[in-house]
């Protein structure tokens, strides 16, 4: 049974921008996505080495794929996993525009 729903961010014209991310990326790094997603869908609450928090309220999924490490930043409510940003990041550090990106996407979640 599942412990947790995922939902994909919708900004105010309706747009899902992790949604898209994904779109863009290949059949088979859609699916290790997806496969990863799932674990957290049904092992929620979960940590390293597949769910590692950031700060207060914001998570993030790693995923190994083909042009790196695929990161899925998310936040929960009551019994929802807000998909809130996705990108393949290349080195150690979490960079600052992606952060700012996932920060103001859950402070507009939490003003709705």
């Amino acid at each position: 049974m599942k412990q947790i729903r995922i939902h994909f961010y919708k900004t105010s014209l309706g747009k899902e921008p992790v949604r898209d991310w994904l779109h863009g990326l290949s059949i088979d790094d859609k699916k290790l996505i997806g496969t990863e997603m799932k674990t957290v869908e049904f092992g929620w609450p979960i940590g390293m080495p597949v769910v590692r928090k950031i700060e207060r309220d914001l998570w993030e999924v790693r995923i190994h794929i083909t042009d790196g490490i695929a990161r899925v930043l998310f936040t929960v409510i009551a019994d929802q996993m807000i998909l809130l940003h996705g990108f393949v990041k290349k080195s150690q550090k979490m960079p600052a525009n992606d952060l700012k990106t996932t920060r103001e996407r859950l402070k507009d979640l939490h003003h709705e």
